[in-house]
């Protein structure tokens, strides 16, 4: 075996590129070769180019700094520019040639053995590896879902149980310390109408007005009557509010069980009613009127968040005493914000669009700047079909379809993956077919078989005695120089700005659109004869068969990281 490979410190990813341009041009100030009017900034943008032929990765940086920048105290154009950075970046160490294209593009190629040792890099991080400190000190709250606790989980909730659930994934991979919470509305009428409707259900009594039906308010009855024998005895109100903490306390355990078997878990689950009892609403309220923000009018107690871009002042308290959720809203944002969130994301539903304005009104209202603190994210509806007709009724729930019944019939994999490619203000159509379906056409299945294919290659692999080589003596990451191989190494290298980007936007979708452009470019490679990773009929495993060995397993390692995110498995067997 061989030993004392070659090692390269060169740059291998987008961000060490960036990094190795930015210490390019810092030089060229300091030189007094180069002037720039803002300063050198501390970031530039380096992409994979479109085109075969243009080089391993692109920039367009002499574009962006030409018209405030002097080259050797003379104005510059793109061009000069780039010419002057092209010769300094072609002395940086793993950079094999860069060339000036068009206007100003700078295509950099990279040494092969600093593009290889990308492989060993992903296989040495792990699971850890896409994981930045992007969002490093930042502390994020993430609410969504936040249904009554009246009922079974549905099909409107489905889309943020996974988008809420890879939210906080993915902003956690950028180094945020991420808390997933769910809002419970314990408090108000309805949770009186739950109670009603189990105890008529209970004595075989018509259910009341808005009141609740459906089968698993017969479940809920008799489970309720098994917890507290003799329950529906008791009498008037005493009755009542007996029957409504116990189902609430059933219900409520029943949302926790489908939630975590669909593979979203919560970090707290936070009672509006708790807000009322521990005084924050109180508190709030009087916070309000010192900082001048409510007024009184026709009896009732307003927040006057027109102040603040807000189409219309809220309602706090009715003229008949009562608190309104708005209330109770604005107590829960100040709760949070007491907790030392420095932002908080609110994940809503379509008909909630009007929340946005009065929201960003209500923390201006409270002191805070919206655009620092409050993130308030609207999803469109989402269809699933089955034989060409909509999915809308339920043999439980009577007019809805729940969560649980989704994940039954597509399966929690699919139906994640499906709602999670998609941005969360797109409306979405999903066909059952076309989402369960075992072929290439599936992305789920196309993601899942890609690393499922690692994973027989790695266990062939290992019939045959072939161990992963020391990545610091055995491994020579020059071996990886073919065409399809750098294809590969630039999509493994890509994943960490992905992930960084996925969690700056708060779009997840990004990660499912990036793993099925890399399952490709993997197929494309194990498809390429010139790249075989196991030996050839009675060939000896050499230093080409180990380098692409750790290839494989840099793969594998990318791709069930990335369906960690989302919420996804990398199962081994398809």
């Amino acid at each position: 075996m061989e030993t004392g490979v070659p090692r390269y410190a060169g740059p291998v990813t987008p961000a060490q590129l960036s990094t190795t341009i930015v210490d390019a041009l810092s030089t060229l100030v300091d030189q007094g070769d180069l002037a720039l009017t803002d300063g050198v900034p501390t970031e530039v943008t380096v992409e994979r180019p479109r085109q075969k032929g243009h080089g391993d990765y692109a920039t367009n940086v002499a574009l962006q700094l030409a018209k405030r920048s002097l080259v050797q105290g003379q104005g510059t154009n793109p061009r000069a520019l780039g010419e002057l950075l092209a010769a300094r970046l072609r002395e940086a160490d793993g950079i094999a040639d860069v060339e000036l294209a068009g206007p100003g593009f700078l295509n950099i190629t990279v040494e092969a053995g600093a593009q290889g040792q990308v492989a060993a890099d992903v296989v040495a991080a792990g699971a850890s590896y896409g994981r930045t400190a992007t969002l490093e000190g930042h502390k994020v709250n993430v609410e969504f879902i936040s249904a009554n606790p009246t009922g079974p989980l549905h099909l409107g909730h489905t889309r943020w149980a996974v988008l809420g659930d890879a939210i906080g994934r993915v902003l956690a991979a950028a180094g945020a310390e991420v808390t997933r919470e769910f809002y419970i509305n314990d408090r108000g009428v309805q949770m009186n109408h739950f109670a009603d409707s189990i105890i008529a259900s209970a004595l075989g009594e018509p259910k009341p007005e808005d009141g609740y039906a459906g089968a698993y308010i017969d479940d809920l009855a008799k489970a309720v009557e098994a917890a507290s024998p003799g329950i529906f005895q008791l009498e008037g109100e005493e009755r009542r509010t007996a029957v409504r903490a116990k189902g609430y306390e059933i219900q409520l355990a029943e949302q926790q069980a489908q939630l975590d078997s669909f593979n979203t878990h919560f970090d707290v689950w936070f009672s509006e009613l708790s807000l009322h009892d521990s005084g924050s609403v109180p508190e709030t309220l009087q916070r309000l009127k010192d900082l001048g923000h409510v007024f009184e009018d026709g009896g009732a107690l307003w927040m006057r968040t027109t102040d603040f871009g807000d189409d219309k002042d809220r309602v706090l308290i009715k003229s008949d005493g009562e608190l309104t959720y708005f209330a109770s809203d604005t107590a829960y944002y100040l709760d949070k914000r007491r907790r030392g969130f420095d932002h908080c994301i609110y994940l809503l539903g379509a008909d909630h669009h009007g929340y946005v304005g009065r929201l960003r009104a209500m923390a201006a209202c409270v002191g805070d700047d919206p655009d620092q603190t409050l993130d308030v994210m609207i999803g469109q509806l989402v269809k699933i079909l089955r034989d060409g007709q909509e999915l809308k009724l339920s043999k439980r729930a009577g007019t809805i379809v729940t969560l649980n019944e989704l994940a039954e019939e597509i399966g929690v994999d699919a139906l994640r993956y499906s709602l999670a490619r998609y941005p969360a203000d797109s409306p979405l159509t999903l066909d059952v077919a076309e989402i369960t379906r075992a072929s290439n056409d599936n992305p789920v299945y196309y993601v899942q078989y890609a690393h499922a294919r690692t994973c027989r290659m790695l266990a062939n692999a290992a019939d045959l005695g072939m161990a992963l080589p020391d990545l610091g003596t055995e491994f020579d990451p020059s071996l990886l120089a073919h065409e399809r191989d750098g294809e590969l190494l630039r999509a493994l290298a890509e994943y960490p700005r992905v992930v960084a980007s996925a969690a700056e936007l708060r779009e997840p979708h990004r990660i499912a659109r990036y793993l099925e452009d890399t399952a490709s470019v993997f197929n494309k490679w194990y498809d390429t004869k010139e790249c075989r990773m196991l030996p050839q009929g009675d060939e000896p495993v050499g230093p080409a068969n180990l380098a692409r060995l750790v290839l494989v397993v840099a793969t594998q390692t990318v791709i069930a990281n990335g369906l960690d995110l989302l919420g996804v498995s990398a199962p081994e067997r398809m």
